[in-house]
């Protein structure tokens, strides 16, 4: 009995690990040649999605992955290469409201006001692309975050009908920046599950048109 159990949990674990090493690879291939790390060989696009996290750790320091992705949306504005930054965050509890903190660092950083807008519905990156074609209007975008993360959302992108280049931000190292990528295998086999069920965003709502 004992040897058929862990028969059973090898055939599983196996499943597992074919399954994300599967994910991994079609994501990362597929966004190949879709992601870059120089503002003068991406092209330009109307709007640039910019995804949201955390600006602080659970230790007070501001998180490197927000810094850095706010570094890297505003260099992408100032060279020209978008015209407007749709900030896509969580704003679901009092304490946690990514796309406003974003603005207000945008704008510290010469990125004028009526350049952003702000999708306080974007909970999870398939929500943030899915709202930035049904809601916003975009059938083309850069995506800007790290490049693990900017190859998920280029992926989801296409299966949801949009054209979409990924712009890198700095990347993080150590065992913070070890955890996150761990967690981001997951969350790409992650991808295939939820089209299978059909996952759809929490929320749509009505239109807003960027101009």
């Amino acid at each position: 009995m004992r040897k058929k159990i862990l028969s059973i949990q090898f055939v599983v674990l196996s499943l597992l690990l074919f399954s994300i090493f599967i994910s991994n690879y079609v994501i990362e291939n597929y966004a190949s040649d879709k992601v870059f790390n120089d503002v003068n060989t991406i092209k330009k696009n109307k709007v640039g999605l910019l995804l949201g996290t955390s600006k602080l750790l659970v230790s007070g320091r501001i998180n490197p992955y927000y810094k850095f992705r706010v570094d890297a949306a505003v260099a992408l504005y100032k060279a020209g290469k978008i015209d407007f930054i749709l900030v896509s965050g969580d704003n679901s509890t009092v304490d946690n409201d990514e796309p406003t903190d974003f603005k207000n660092d945008l704008i510290k950083n010469g990125v004028p006001a009526e350049k952003i807008f702000l999708d306080y519905a974007g909970f999870r990156t398939l929500d943030s692309v899915v709202r930035a074609k049904e809601i916003f209007g975009q059938e083309s975008i850069t995506v800007i975050s790290q490049k693990f993360h900017n190859e998920r959302a280029i992926y989801l992108a296409k299966i949801y009908g949009v054209s979409a280049v990924g712009f890198n931000a700095k990347d993080v190292s150590g065992r913070y920046g070890l955890k996150v990528k761990l967690r981001e295998y997951l969350a790409r086999t992650k991808v295939f599950v939820d089209l299978v069920f059909g996952v759809t965003p929490k929320f749509l709502g009505d239109k807003v048109e960027i101009k």
